[in-house]
């Protein structure tokens, strides 16, 4: 079992070490392949999903433009949030933008083990407002800041920069591929 999901759902929580064996033998493990999905628009996301190693992008599609809204690394998390916790289609797509290995957790399981462990409530309620609080700050930021200083802040994320593609950092900032290489060129 992945020593990096145990240590993910322990900064959420502290279990005893057989019980965070139970937890994470629920977790499913899959290989994706580059640009393949997790996810698809229509689909209701059903899991929880944790990346072990490669890369994972959440987008929707407007006006046949892709817009990046989410980029899971290694040892984080990919979800989309509202889906999952409403029961309702997803508007999104999650895809591999690099070959990639997960752990899922359906949420019938995730359900079952609140029971077992209430524990995992708690777990859940830190996960939830973290990932809230990421997404606060992310919106904030579109609103807020300029499109040159969204870049500059990726700049500091040095995995943003090696594994994801311009294209989709572009649209994750809210930019055009060209307004993009001109804001690289006068940083230069």
């Amino acid at each position: 079992m992945s020593a990096e999901l145990k240590q993910f759902i322990s900064s959420y929580a502290t279990f005893a070490a057989d019980e965070l064996n139970d937890i994470t033998s629920r977790f499913t493990e899959r290989s994706v392949f580059k640009n393949g999905f997790m996810l698809q628009e229509g689909e209701v996301c059903t899991d929880l999903v944790f990346v072990q190693n490669g890369c994972l992008r959440l987008y929707y599609v407007d006006n046949d433009v892709e817009i990046s809204v989410w980029f899971a690394f290694p040892h984080s998390s990919a979800i989309d949030i509202y889906s999952f916790i409403s029961d309702k289609p997803s508007v999104y797509y999650l895809q591999a933008i690099e070959d990639s290995t997960v752990w899922y957790l359906p949420k019938a399981e995730l359900t079952t083990l609140y029971e077992q462990y209430p524990r995992m409530q708690e777990m859940m309620r830190k996960f939830w407002e973290d990932a809230v609080l990421n997404l606060i700050d992310r919106f904030t930021a579109l609103q807020r800041d300029s499109a040159e200083k969204r870049y500059l802040d990726l700049m500091a994320k040095p995995p943003y920069l090696q594994k994801i593609p311009q294209k989709y950092l572009a649209s994750f900032i809210g930019v055009t591929p060209t307004s993009l290489s001109r804001i690289r060129k006068g940083i230069r």
